[in-house]
């Protein structure tokens, strides 16, 4: 039978490919962004009841309102913005689910969509399969002067048009490391004002910004969270990527025509760890800590990194942290990380593989991204197989 296919040019992605090439070579694996260590016992401790205590049935469409509650409470204390629990917050099947559910809903065939390059990969195929437009605005690559990337806000505000549909945005940045500041929330209400474009803000990493700076969520500010979708995952925060829960906040009208395609998407989340999870966010010290506890994990694999022929940039945020390997290679990207991980056993994400044309000239700037969410004993024995490199 033939058919055409809705993404021709899309494969497996890179971080099942890297993760699957250290398998192979029994490489240490700080390429895709997964810890190596478990969750608190206490969480699990929460889960394990919950399954006892006979949460293992449908919860409601939106998530347990226990649960939409605390992210409702949380969110009032640390961004000072409100959302109705029962209207304007939905549970999803991680932040993908979530980033999904909500270019579907309202990304129409033909609307156009910025998003600003290099972007995480699940953005531009669910642009695609809603019939929507990629518009890609490149982000200025790091220099000698400036050792980090930027974002021109005055080329994204040119990129707009009276067919975009949307601005999608992900801060903490991943895989740059970048943070929003005040100046950035500035402009992008200026974009609001001026275009009335839809945001879709992408803040997985939103507890783990670094150095006492805060995460600027678009929730801070009233103007922007009225044109906001802002998601979040459960499983950055809490050390549980494989459980896939997260959530998305949005005005009333919004997050019904969200929930419309949630429903029919997955319709709803695992009873028990929501119900967990409800329990164990009514502490804020693991998500208020989290910060400093991945900041020492920083500073010991940039450490590191500097006594080898790296040179690591700042990361700002997120578990990751970008290296340059110019005085150690010229190979492209996607290829030096492949040698790194065959020759000398450590995995990494090539940054080119956050960007649409990865193996173009301007995809390829000498970098690779490193994860340090790992036990200090990885990152130890990593950084040991680097010093040879």
């Amino acid at each position: 039978m033939k058919f055409e296919s809705k993404l021709p040019n899309v494969g497996t992605t890179i971080f099942t490919v890297m993760s699957q090439l250290a398998a192979d070579h029994q490489a240490i694996n700080l390429g895709q962004g997964f810890p190596d260590f478990d969750p608190d016992a206490k969480l699990l401790d929460h889960v394990n009841q919950a399954m006892r205590a006979g949460h293992n049935q449908y919860p409601p469409m939106a998530g347990i309102p226990a649960l939409r509650q605390e992210v409702a409470s949380k969110i009032a204390n640390l961004y000072e913005h409100h959302y109705d629990p029962d209207t304007e917050i939905t549970i999803t099947s991680g932040a993908s689910e979530a980033l999904m559910a909500s270019i579907t809903a309202f990304v129409k065939a033909g609307d156009e969509v910025v998003v600003i390059e290099p972007f995480y990969d699940l953005y531009i195929p669910a642009i695609e399969l809603a019939g929507g437009i990629p518009v890609i605005v490149p982000m200025q690559a790091p220099t000698a002067n400036t050792p980090h990337y930027q974002v021109d806000w005055q080329h994204v505000l040119d990129a707009i048009t009276s067919a975009t549909r949307m601005l999608i945005i992900n801060f903490p940045h991943n895989p740059t490391g970048i943070n929003l500041q005040d100046s950035d929330l500035d402009w992008l209400e200026r974009i609001v004002d001026q275009t009335g474009v839809m945001l879709l803000s992408d803040e997985v990493y939103e507890h783990i910004v670094f150095d006492g700076q805060q995460h600027q969520s678009l929730a801070r500010r009233e103007k922007l969270a009225a044109r906001s979708i802002v998601i979040s995952s459960f499983g950055k925060t809490y050390h549980t990527t494989g459980w896939k829960i997260g959530y998305c906040c949005a005005p009333k009208a919004i997050s019904a025509e969200i929930r419309k395609v949630h429903q029919f998407m997955v319709f709803t989340v695992s009873s028990p760890m929501q119900v967990g999870l409800a329990h164990f966010m009514k502490d804020p010290k693991p998500y208020i800590e989290l910060s400093d506890f991945y900041q020492t994990k920083r500073d010991r694999l940039s450490q590191g990194l500097a006594k080898t022929r790296f040179k690591p940039m700042p990361s700002q945020g997120t578990f990751f942290l970008l290296a340059d390997y110019s005085e150690i290679s010229e190979l492209p990207e996607a290829e030096f990380a492949r040698w790194l991980t065959t020759e000398h056993g450590v995995g990494v994400i090539p940054v080119s593989a956050f960007y649409r044309v990865p193996e173009a000239k301007a995809s390829n700037h000498n970098l690779a991204r490193f994860c340090f969410a790992k036990q200090d004993h990885t990152l130890d024995a990593a950084i040991e197989k680097l010093m040879l490199v």
